[in-house]
């Protein structure tokens, strides 16, 4: 019977270029979660409508709260990104990349912008490539994880 092959075919193989790309991407991922965070204070009603949300709610609160989410998890992002944990930001990622496609469910039943649902679908799947590629990362520092 010929041996059962490990985990190993998981693990990524040690590649310094590649890790800083992955840091690297996810760091811009963060950069720009905490731009779009801001862009929904300082000017609410254009980042709705770029985002897919047409109308206005009764006062700014939706785009407050929006704003404010995309702001800490960014920041969390850099955060994780700036100390280099990999299985956090295995795990940021892959939670992101969910959010990321109810986004594009939520818009797609609310309003069906094409350009906006498309946004975040190519977002679910940056994030997902990236939680993949960081999940094989962190394979290789935690063998057991």
């Amino acid at each position: 019977m010929p041996p059962v092959p490990d985990d190993a075919s998981f693990i990524a193989p040690h590649n310094p270029r590649r890790d800083r790309r992955v840091l690297v991407l996810a760091w811009v991922a963060g950069a720009a979660l905490t731009i779009i965070g801001l862009r929904f204070f300082f000017w609410p009603e254009s980042a709705a409508r770029f985002f897919g949300f047409i109308g206005r709610p009764n006062g700014l609160q939706m785009h407050t709260v929006v704003g404010l989410r995309d702001l800490w998890l960014g920041a969390v992002l850099l955060s994780i990104v700036a100390v280099g944990e990999w299985r956090l930001l295995t795990v940021w990622l892959g939670i992101g990349a969910l959010v990321c496609f109810g986004d594009a469910g939520i818009v797609f039943e609310a309003y069906g912008r094409p350009l906006s649902i498309l946004f975040h679908l190519f977002s679910g799947v940056f994030m997902t490539v990236l939680a993949i590629l960081s999940w094989r990362r962190a394979r290789r520092d935690h063998p057991a994880a």
